[in-house]
């Protein structure tokens, strides 16, 4: 269970000790600070630790991974400058895995499958195009997918990522006409009302960077009508 550190943050901790702490996000959370200059998610976790503590200078945090900012879902932070290398190499090669939940308007082709494309990004539009065939400044992308529930109009998919592209899921998604809920920019009629999407980084396991003991982590989607019948 995500517990709710403060009213005034609204920070949903999943897992803490003295070398990480995981963080479940919201949909329009920053993981990191940007262009925006809105308060990012890792400023919140700093002066949770910083009050929690009481520590009078400046508080070690190390960014390990990154959610796209309309996505929700686990988020992993180095709390010591030990954990933060171990960390990086490990999502580096691909021994964290990763679950997502996603949920979209249309059935899939098929009800469980592998999605192998070639993503080429965008950076003016702040997009990925997914091919079948590799074109040039294109990386390969592979993630394994299936359908666990029926819902009302939408149909609830779990993913896993064999690769970590630039908005791979949904991009690849869109390429099947399966556009997540409220992905305005990969297709969707419409908004959701947060300005999120029905994407979530629902599950995590990894081994340990320090302890070397197998840790797995669930979070619980956000709040809505939608993601409450996913968890039913």
């Amino acid at each position: 269970m995500a517990k709710i550190l403060s009213s005034k943050s609204n920070l949903q901790l999943l897992y803490e000790d003295n070398h990480i702490i995981i963080i479940n996000k919201r949909p329009g959370d920053i993981v990191q600070g940007d262009k925006t200059g809105d308060k990012p998610l890792s400023e919140v976790v700093k002066e949770y630790i910083a009050e929690k503590y009481n520590k009078p200078g400046a508080v070690y945090l190390g960014v390990v991974h990154r959610l796209d900012r309309p996505t929700s879902g686990i988020v992993v932070f180095s709390r010591t400058s030990k954990a933060l290398p171990r960390l990086n190499k490990l999502f580096a090669n691909k021994e964290a895995q990763k679950t997502y939940w996603a949920v979209v308007k249309n059935h899939p082709p098929k009800k469980n499958d592998t999605l192998v494309h070639w993503l080429k990004r965008n950076p003016k539009q702040n997009k990925s195009y997914a091919h079948i065939n590799e074109v040039p400044d294109s990386k390969k992308a592979v993630l394994d997918y299936k359908v666990i529930k029926e819902l009302n109009n939408y149909y609830l998919l779990e993913i896993d990522l064999h690769t970590g592209r630039h908005h791979q899921i949904r991009s690849q998604l869109s390429s099947i006409g399966c556009v997540i809920k409220g992905d305005l920019k990969y297709g969707a009629d419409r908004s959701n009302k947060d300005g999120g999407i029905h994407l979530h980084a629902r599950k995590l396991t990894f081994t340990h960077p320090v302890k070397k003991e197998l840790v797995t982590i669930i979070a619980p989607p956000p709040p809505d009508a939608v993601w409450d019948g996913c968890v039913m």
